[in-house]
């Protein structure tokens, strides 16, 4: 736990806290997207016998050159802003890309994931997300703002996923580590969304109570020059998988199940 938290001056604990409940509202104004996770109807793995399936225009397969949709007369796509017809071809997806097609009402997400192609439909008007009312989190403490630091060590890691036919493989840049209760924690970290950054999939002493039953997701900067990270807990989130029967989400390894309480970041979806 950083000195700086714990002894905070009340003018520098404000900001914190308005700068978290900033982050907050931009965290469920991204979940309340009408093409985002809540907006998922259903999922379907492709195959290479052409299928129709449900409320989805064409006839959509996958082999080895790709992914492709055959449209019956009078069906329609907009792929990147422009009318298709007939048969178009997707091409090959990479592992974790995913792109989107578009009817006039709704959204089509083609994606790969575990080595298999799959079709998602998003419809703006989804039960889900005109239920949605917020996440419930943790109020926000300076004191789970914990610093750390990477130790580079690169090497593949596979994990499972809620997904059973799925497995998911990263190449973890390192860990990070960080001391807690008068121990030394590890966790593995897999690449973030910036260059450099990191995601760190846990579990804890919370999850399947008060948090998911599945996992958590923590974001974390690129390191500074000296390796030097802050792993800030009040910014932990649900995986999509919590939002949604339609994800494929990945598990935290083994070695990523912290033993004591995160009480900070995101609560169960649907709990108070």
């Amino acid at each position: 736990m950083s000195e700086s938290a714990v002894s905070m001056p009340a003018a520098d604990r404000r900001a914190f806290i308005q700068d978290w409940k900033a982050w907050h509202l931009t965290r469920e104004a991204t979940l309340s997207d009408p093409f985002g996770w809540l907006s998922v109807t259903d999922m379907y793995w492709l195959e290479a016998t052409p299928h129709r399936y449900p409320g989805i225009p064409g006839e959509w397969a996958s082999d080895d050159t790709g992914v492709s949709a055959q449209l019956a007369s009078g069906e329609e796509l907009f792929v990147d802003g422009e009318s298709v017809a007939g048969f178009h071809h997707f091409g090959t997806l990479r592992e974790r890309q995913s792109i989107t097609a578009r009817t006039s009402d709704f959204a089509v997400e083609i994606a790969r994931r575990g080595g298999g192609d799959l079709i998602r439909p998003r419809h703006p008007d989804a039960p889900a997300l005109a239920g949605f009312s917020g996440v419930p989190a943790f109020e926000p403490d300076p004191r789970w703002q914990l610093d750390g630091r990477f130790v580079p060590d690169r090497h593949p890691v596979t994990v499972a996923s809620v997904v059973e036919r799925v497995r998911h493989e990263y190449d973890s840049p390192g860990t990070l580590e960080f001391a807690f209760g008068g121990r030394k924690h590890r966790l593995t970290a897999f690449p973030g969304k910036e260059p450099n950054s990191f995601q760190v999939l846990f579990t804890d002493a919370t999850t399947g109570s008060t948090t998911s039953k599945l996992c958590r997701t923590l974001y974390v900067a690129a390191p500074a020059e000296d390796g030097s990270v802050l792993l800030d807990f009040n910014r932990a989130v649900n995986m999509p998988c919590s939002f949604t029967e339609h994800a494929t989400c990945p598990l935290p390894p083994p070695e990523n199940s912290l033993p004591f309480a995160v009480e900070a970041g995101e609560k169960e979806y649907g709990e108070s």
